[in-house]
């Protein structure tokens, strides 16, 4: 099916308590592997990308492989492009088809943010896409892009200001979550999320969800996140499951491609099915039509 659209996917996850998996691929592999599992369970996905995967892959071989992987299957799927803070990427990558954004301006003050957010939305609309935005940075590097230090929280009148003025669809605040893997377990101002929705209406996005708790993540769906983002599970299932293969095959001597290629298939896909079963986004692609129920 074509291209779902971001808007749609998230408003309908947050009026039925449930969370699409946004999930950020590195490549054919992966992205093959996060599909088939949202075939599987029925479950819409945002298949996201990092401008530093755009930049090392090629944004329209990206693209060819989003296409020829997408097309045929039954589920809708939203392609999303991650932590930007490049503007010409972004427009670039809207050009090629990409149909949302997160325009990451989160170390500019925020009213210089805001302003190139009401920017970015304009530009996303031309090309019928829509923006994700963030005024505040969480602490971890996620593909170059990031810092170790949790920047400051702005208030819900400054939050909700800027939610109005850009006209984002999708808003992901800092709540003590963060990039990366957990080291202890964090604590997270769950509030926030509920006074962000009940203020502003629309959908949160949640960064930083690899290694939470399925409790935590539940708590925080049914307060409005409505859209999860999973990246380090990705890439440790994609590099365990390839270190493990490589292992055996040194031991045993036998050196086989297609079997490494299964193997990381399956051990991604793995870890999809598991967060689509948490996030309870199961059944919610509307059967083989590809609409939403």
């Amino acid at each position: 099916m074509p291209v779902a659209p971001l808007k749609e996917l998230v408003d309908e996850a947050l009026a039925k308590g449930y969370a699409v998996p946004a999930i950020n691929i590195v490549d054919e592999l992966s992205l093959r592997a996060v599909v088939d599992a949202a075939v599987e369970l029925r479950s819409p996905l945002i298949v996201q990308t990092s401008v530093k995967t755009v930049k090392s892959v090629g944004r329209d071989v990206l693209k060819a492989m989003f296409d020829a992987t997408v097309g045929p299957e039954p589920v809708p799927v939203a392609l999303h492009l991650d932590h930007c803070p490049e503007r010409e990427v972004i427009s670039s990558c809207l050009a090629a088809g990409w149909n949302s954004v997160l325009f990451d301006a989160s170390a500019l003050p925020v009213e210089e943010n805001q302003r190139q957010t009401v920017e970015v939305v304009a530009e996303a609309r031309r090309y019928g896409a829509h923006v994700e935005g963030e005024i505040e940075g969480i602490t971890g590097v996620e593909d170059g892009v990031g810092s170790d230090t949790e920047s400051e929280r702005q208030s819900l009148e400054v939050a909700t200001r800027f939610v109005e003025t850009t006209g984002v669809d999708v808003f992901a605040p800092a709540i003590g979550n963060a990039h990366g893997i957990y080291r202890s377990t964090p604590e997270l101002d769950s509030q926030r999320i509920t006074d962000l929705v009940a203020a502003t209406g629309i959908p949160m996005a949640l960064h930083g969800g690899s290694g939470l708790t399925p409790e935590q993540f539940r708590d925080l769906i049914g307060r409005g996140c409505a859209k999860v983002n999973i990246s380090t599970a990705l890439k440790v299932a994609y590099m365990k499951s390839s270190l493990k293969h490589l292992e055996q095959a040194r031991a045993q001597d036998k050196w086989d491609p297609p079997t490494l290629f299964r193997n990381i298939h399956a051990a991604v896909k793995a870890m999809a099915v598991e967060y689509i079963e948490i996030f309870g986004s199961g059944g919610h692609s509307g059967g083989p039509s590809g609409g939403l129920t």
